[in-house]
């Protein structure tokens, strides 16, 4: 009896400690379900076994009936969470069926697909953030003085100053800027470029050429092949022709028929060869780009004021052509004061014709520096003669040394008592 006294707390306390930890593991079967955290267990502190027992021993009825309806409460909202589940949460298989039927972006959206991707709108709102990382070009002004706010923009403004031309003076006429921000370099520009080249313009005479004659981008091609192969008809080879185009800019824009005009004006108001005319024109082209006014004056000039006759007048064309387009008032004055002050007959300046492309006031500080020497001697059957042409062509130096023999500083200062 004594001994079946001793066993029987023992196997009500096993029984017991057996349905604690079954209760501990529904519990925490339900804490992993639901989802929350119950502090009880967790909050107090470890204990020793035997104490573990004693108290389980002194409250066995009182844990026993709190587990029973712990239990039972346990099995009622496990019922309800199920029950919940069943009408909230969708089953496994019908979560693997939403699974399959999730589309996998990466595989099913082709390249073809992106092209027809609607673009952002432009007025959908973005972070402070974003708007400071976005890097925009400057607008275009849409008027403008000056082509430098253009050409950042334009290929052809840009190779254009790279060949050396001056914008800056293309600038100054609004028609001809225009013109050049509407061309295209690769379908307007270089092929007159090219056609330069074969012309025989050089890469750094390039820039220059076209700052004064940027209007010839704007003439058709075949038009300029056919003035050159006019000018070649007329027995102008190639480097006269080169050496025109060069020092005349202006002379391909003439139209073949104005060109010929020209030529036989010159041709029938000079009355020379025309082997004498083109030497005449290769060496001043201006004369069939500029204006005719100037050269029909000059010739009256000649013949009716300074009384020079017409081969004369022939003769000293021939060798000086710019007289026909020196300014009338130059060569009045410049004869009057070499033929009536100086003595110079009308042969002397049929030999000597540079003088008309002499500055005057250099020509009056020579002769009057010579007459202070005493050493104006101008005919050429007298001693110390001295030629016309060397007066008005010598640096100072030799026209000291060997004409005046005397020093340069002498010179400067008899000119500061002019």
């Amino acid at each position: 009896m004594a001994l079946l006294n001793q066993w029987i707390p023992r196997w009500f306390n096993s029984i017991k400690l057996n349905s604690f930890i079954t209760s501990t593991q529904h519990r925490n079967c339900f804490l992993r379900s639901g989802k929350t955290l119950l502090h009880e267990f967790s909050a107090q502190p470890r204990m020793s076994s035997d104490n573990f027992f004693l108290q389980w021993g002194f409250k066995t009825y009182r844990t026993s009936s709190i587990w029973n309806n712990s239990s039972q409460s346990t099995i009622s909202i496990r019922q309800e969470n199920n029950s919940a589940q069943n009408t909230v949460l969708p089953s496994v298989n019908e979560q693997a069926l939403k699974t399959q039927k999730i589309p996998n972006f990466d595989s099913e959206l082709s390249l073809e697909g992106l092209d027809t991707v609607p673009p952002l709108s432009p007025l959908q709102p973005i972070s402070e953030e974003e708007a400071v990382q976005i890097l925009a070009d400057p607008p275009l002004p849409p008027v403008s003085f000056t082509l430098r706010d253009y050409v950042d923009h334009s290929e052809t403004l840009q190779k254009l100053v790279l060949l050396g031309v001056d914008l800056s003076k293309i600038e100054k006429h609004p028609d001809a800027a225009n013109c050049l921000l509407r061309m295209d370099f690769e379908k307007d520009i270089k092929q007159i470029l090219l056609f330069l080249k074969d012309l025989g313009i050089e890469d750094r005479q390039l820039g220059p050429f076209l700052t004064k004659n940027y209007a010839i981008f704007s003439e058709d091609l075949e038009n300029l092949k056919t003035r050159v192969a006019y000018l070649q008809s007329k027995n102008f080879n190639k480097a006269d022709i080169t050496q025109m185009v060069r020092n005349a800019p202006f002379l391909l824009n003439f139209s073949v028929e104005r060109l010929d005009n020209r030529l036989g004006f010159f041709q029938k108001e000079l009355e020379l060869s025309a082997k004498k005319i083109r030497n005449l024109v290769v060496r001043l082209p201006r004369l069939l780009t500029g204006s005719l006014e100037p050269v029909k004056e000059n010739m009256k000039v000649y013949r009716l004021e300074l009384g020079f006759k017409r081969n004369e007048i022939q003769h000293m064309i021939t060798k000086i052509p710019k007289m026909l387009t020196t300014n009338k008032r130059k060569l009045t004055e410049t004869f009057d004061y070499v033929h009536n002050v100086m003595s110079i007959p009308h042969h002397v300046f049929v030999r000597f014709p540079q003088v008309f492309n002499t500055r005057l006031f250099k020509v009056k500080e020579r002769h009057m520096f010579l007459t202070y020497l005493g050493r104006a001697q101008y005919d050429p059957a007298k001693p110390n003669y001295i030629s016309l042409y060397k007066l008005v062509s010598m640096p100072d130096e030799v026209f000291c040394e060997e004409i005046a023999k005397a020093s340069v500083q002498d010179f400067e200062k008899f000119l500061k008592t002019l």
